[in-house]
């Protein structure tokens, strides 16, 4: 065998796909990220929930328009005539409707939580969508680094292939082991189509929350680094309430809700109509005709209390269901980043013992197996066995590293905290990203 040979069947035991750790989040990832922001149907939704809400305010907190009535007033049913009987004339009244004091303010107060509400919501669900946008981008990264290595030990096992079928020709090889190597290549190239496809599916669902054309190319040269990293479970769930704007949104729905309730108490009190008419009569008439000017006021019965109490009592059921809502919401986020936070870390010693145990060792056998084909003291099908094994671990190992850097997206999007503030926040960086 020639050492270019030796050398390539080296080259797939060498590469094992590890590069140097950074921190910062890829121009390409952070653009995708950007253009979510500005383009996923979802968040565009969400702020123009935003600005109905805020749209609302002004008009709850405003005034009903004034009413503007004209009168033809006692005209004599026999003579349709206005000089007949001094009761007849003409009138134009301006009435306005007044709110009792306390009732406008108590609705702008509901308005704008409720606006807030939808703020807050938003924010959350630009959470929700980076973290897809970026478990998307890691596994997109590890099927486009799996697809390069299954090329590679496609050309190994084409060598494989050559290297059979010339010892078997020449008598010294089996036939078996050339329809072996032949059924292993088909094997990989079965793997090789089905990730070609995972990666046309994932480049698409990237673009689609991207607000981009499913159809757009994706032409990114990087690859996956491993993280180092521990955090506090107790430390990042507590911050969690403080981080994560849901939180805050469940706190301004509650206001909303107490805003409610004091309006509905404030219905048990009147509102009231100022008004003011001016009436004309026929100059004809025996008193001369003169105008008459009038105002008053008048005010609503607020006698059906039942419906009023119904008001108030849901209003306290309103309460009620938010404060458990918040309560169910602090269990799952708590949930989550107990199990994201679980994942990352077993992720990370995943990444570690292949990196420092099976990976070398798998390499070691392989190695050790090839020189010992080489002097024909072991089967082609041993070879094969170790090169395969060598080829799966790699494999596994760069799902590994995807798998922290979506445990890491999860517990962000679950803690409301970036990983620079998880650094910072957590005081336990072992590592870089």
């Amino acid at each position: 065998m020639s050492n270019l040979t030796r050398k390539k069947y080296l080259l797939i035991a060498l590469c094992l796909l590890f590069s140097p750790p950074a921190f910062a989040a890829s121009p390409f990832l952070q653009q995708l990220l950007d253009d979510a922001d500005q383009k996923n149907p979802l968040l565009i939704v969400a702020q123009e929930q935003i600005s109905v809400a805020e749209s609302k305010i002004d008009q709850v907190t405003s005034l009903n328009d004034p009413v503007l009535s004209i009168s033809f007033l006692n005209y004599p049913s026999d003579q349709i005539k206005s000089d007949i009987t001094p009761m007849t004339g003409n009138e134009v009244r301006l009435s306005q409707l007044f709110p009792f004091p306390g009732k406008l303010d108590a609705k702008g107060k509901s308005a704008a939580h409720k606006s807030r509400w939808f703020d807050l919501v938003y924010q959350d669900t630009r959470l929700q969508v980076r973290q897809k946008v970026k478990d998307a981008w890691f596994r997109l990264l590890f099927l486009r680094q799996a697809i390069e290595l299954t090329n590679r030990n496609l050309k190994l096992l084409e060598d494989f292939i050559k290297l059979t079928e010339t010892r078997y020709q020449v008598g010294m090889g089996l036939q078996q082991n050339v329809l072996k190597a032949h059924l292993q290549r088909s094997k990989q190239l079965d793997k090789l189509i089905s990730l070609q496809l995972q990666e046309d599916v994932t480049s698409a669902e990237l673009n689609s929350l991207a607000g981009r054309l499913t159809s757009q190319p994706l032409d990114v040269d990087e690859t996956l680094s491993e993280i180092s990293f521990q955090y506090s479970l107790h430390d990042l769930q507590q911050q969690a309430e403080q981080s994560r704007p849901m939180f805050a949104a469940f706190d301004a729905l509650t206001e909303q809700y107490r805003a409610e309730k004091e309006l509905a108490k404030l219905n048990y009190r009147p509102d009231f109509t100022l008004w003011a008419g001016y009436r004309w009569r026929d100059d004809a008439l025996n008193d001369g005709g003169t105008d008459f000017v009038s105002a008053g006021v008048s005010f609503n019965l607020p006698v059906r209390r039942a419906r009023r109490s119904a008001a108030v009592a849901e209003a306290d059921s309103s309460l009620r269901m938010v404060y458990q809502k918040r309560s169910d919401f602090l269990n799952i986020v708590s949930l989550e980043i107990h199990r994201s936070l679980a994942n990352l870390e077993q992720a990370s010693r995943q990444v570690e013992l292949y990196k420092n145990g099976i990976i070398p060792q798998a390499n070691q056998t392989f190695q050790a197996t090839l020189s010992a084909y080489q002097v024909d003291k072991v089967d082609f099908l041993d070879l094969l066995d170790s090169l395969m094994t060598l080829y799966r671990y790699e494999i596994d190992s760069l799902q590994a590293i995807s798998g922290q850097h979506r445990s890491l997206a999860r517990v962000e999007a679950a803690s409301g905290l970036n990983a620079d503030q998880l650094i910072t926040q957590s005081g336990k960086h072992k590592g870089t990203l």
